[in-house]
């Protein structure tokens, strides 16, 4: 399912498209876990946007205490699409990230780069974004093409309120919004068993949702062979625990697995 257009694609601009990537029953198991994760939030779970408002919740490390989640992180083809995807020889996995958007949700996810919010050096990292609905390129996830070359880190933002990390040093992104066309910004449809996997300096976000469809999406975050921990200045909001790790080292151990190694590599 990963072949040299999509590896490409990649590398070119941070991201490419996998068409039926995984099966329906991974689909079924990871919407039972949102079920259980909207009925039951987590420590980190979170409303995003105006109370009142149709609803844009968030939560993470769901695959800590809800066993659909650990399933699929561990079990499913996403750690082999990761690290082949990034061209690594293994897939250490970082957490898990759910979002869902309401019908009538008039939320925007704001424009960023992921690797701020993480304790996280290196160029192999990336994320996969599965939605478990059909999404309209109109609400999907938008991204700059090219962006993961830019090389600037911007300062992430709190998706709760728009207001920037504390402490960081690092400028604010540009006005996206404001200006699209001077941007290259591309999206897709997809349905359920699609995914997108982007690199994790690529710069993104996503529409509201006004149309009549739930979006109800899971993120997988994978490092492959290059990526260490380094704590940057400021706020952080990857790792949630320090899991014991120390500066420069690769992630691992229960609370970071690595869950595939390619054989060939061997």
């Amino acid at each position: 399912m990963i072949d040299d257009d999509a590896k490409a694609d990649y590398a070119r601009d941070g991201v490419c498209v996998l068409r039926g990537a995984f099966a329906p029953a991974w689909i079924e198991t990871v919407a039972e876990g949102v079920r259980q994760a909207l009925d039951a939030p987590g420590p980190h779970g979170e409303r995003y946007g105006p109370a009142g408002a149709e609803r844009f919740f968030g939560d993470l490390d769901m695959w800590t205490r809800l066993d659909p989640f650990r399933d699929f992180v561990m079990n499913s083809p996403a750690a082999e699409i990761a690290g082949r995807t990034m061209g690594s020889s293994t897939a250490t996995f970082l957490y898990d990230q759910m979002l869902v958007k309401e019908p009538g949700s008039q939320q925007r996810t704001p424009w960023h780069q992921d690797q701020p919010y993480w304790a996280v050096s290196g160029f192999q990292v990336c994320s996969i974004w599965m939605p478990l609905d059909p999404v309209p390129s109109e609400v999907s996830l938008e991204f700059v093409r090219g962006s993961h070359r830019w090389d600037q880190t911007f300062n992430p933002t709190h998706f709760a309120d728009g207001t920037p990390y504390a402490g960081t040093g690092l400028p604010s992104l540009p006005d996206i919004e404001a200006d699209r066309s001077a941007y290259d910004i591309v999206s897709w449809d997809l349905e359920p068993g699609d995914c997108v996997v982007f690199q994790a300096m690529l710069v993104h976000g996503a529409p509201a949702n006004p149309s009549a469809g739930r979006r109800r999406v899971l993120s997988t975050r994978w490092l492959g062979d290059d990526a260490r921990y380094e704590k940057h200045a400021g706020e952080i909001a990857i790792p949630t625990d320090s899991s014991g790790l120390v500066e420069g080292e690769a992630y691992g151990g229960p609370r970071h697995p690595c869950v595939w190694r390619d054989k060939a590599a061997r």
